[in-house]
């Protein structure tokens, strides 16, 4: 969906902001084993975001209305200020996720895993902002994912939905070579 120049940049402000308030308390206050807890569960939630980032872009983005319509708009013009909500996606992960786990699990498991969820999709609005409007040096992490990026972009395309990863797309078969 088109943003405000103010929404579109909110998850740079909203999301760092979120990791602190779940990070600091589990870390500073909590004792050790619950340290630990936090930072596998963090771990966790940083590995799922990755997956969860690939099934929202192939089957969500590429598939279900209105979605698939406001990211068909991406498609056709990569550098509008087009994306979800800050409010929305903080809903759906607090809602959905940091509440529901905090009643079944508590704080440090709960906050760990979100936090981890939460660094991932901050990774990833920060790289797909970067495919679009930053250069990047040949050979390097982002260069690759501008490359790959690209091929998704290219008419017709039916690859490399993984933006920050290449990993789910090779291993669901809808990876492209970049270097063809």
């Amino acid at each position: 969906m088109r943003l405000t120049k103010v929404g579109y940049y909110a998850d740079f402000v909203v999301y760092p902001a979120m990791l602190l308030v779940l990070a600091v308390p589990a870390l500073h206050w909590a004792p050790a084993g619950a340290r630990l807890t936090w930072a596998l569960a963090a771990l966790v939630g940083l590995a799922a975001w990755s997956l969860l980032e690939f099934v929202a872009h192939r089957f969500i983005l590429h598939c279900v209305p209105p979605f698939r319509g406001w990211h068909a708009s991406h498609h056709a013009d990569p550098r509008a200020l087009i994306g979800t909500p800050t409010w929305f996606s903080f809903a759906a992960i607090v809602i959905g996720v940091l509440a529901p786990l905090w009643r079944e699990a508590g704080f440090a498991l709960a906050s760990g895993f979100t936090a981890g969820l939460s660094l991932g999709y901050l990774w990833y609005v920060g790289v797909h902002h970067a495919v679009h409007r930053w250069r990047a040096q040949q050979g390097s992490y982002l260069h690759r994912a501008k490359i790959r990026h690209a091929w998704h972009h290219g008419p017709g395309a039916s690859c490399n939905f993984g933006v920050t990863t290449a990993c789910w797309d090779v291993v669901f078969g809808s990876a492209r070579d970049n270097s063809t």
